[in-house]
């Protein structure tokens, strides 16, 4: 059987873009460590409620700006409604005792997942005040649909 040159080229041409893909799946793996795209700090999920960094929920100010500390678990999240000034850097650490949960504050760049074990950390700054809806975009069970927040940016 006499393949055509023209195929054996798409045929290689092809092996190869897959070869290329497939490498930047793992060099970016290996150079992420193969942990959660976080700056991996770690927390024992069956003791996140009393942990000294997340039993005070809720949103401390700092020097700088704000931060969020959140518990997301089955089916809520703690604290449910966030109020945050306008044009500050704020930083949500946030995890969870129980399920993989997603966090997302709707129409803004703020979008993490939550994973038991993990903290996640994400920082951004809200120009405009408003309401904003927070959801969790990972599928967490039967009262899935029902996790949501508020989060609120208050003019300064």
């Amino acid at each position: 059987m006499k393949i055509h040159i023209y195929e054996k080229a798409w045929m290689v041409g092809s092996l190869g873009v897959l070869v290329a893909f497939a490498a930047a799946i793992l060099g970016s793996a290996v150079a992420q460590g193969l942990h959660p795209p976080s700056h991996v700090e770690t927390i024992d999920p069956t003791t996140a409620g009393s942990d000294p960094r997340f039993s005070a929920t809720g949103v401390h100010q700092t020097t700088d700006g704000a931060e969020v500390i959140v518990l997301a678990q089955v089916w809520a999240f703690i604290p449910a409604e966030i109020r945050v000034p306008a044009g500050k850097k704020i930083t949500f650490r946030l995890t969870s005792p129980d399920l993989v949960h997603g966090f997302q504050v709707v129409g803004t760049n703020v979008n993490v997942m939550v994973v038991p074990g993990y903290v996640s950390q994400v920082t951004s700054t809200f120009e405009r005040p408003g309401e904003y809806l927070i959801a969790c975009n990972e599928y967490c069970g039967v009262g899935h649909h029902m996790m949501a927040g508020k989060l609120i940016v208050e003019a300064p």
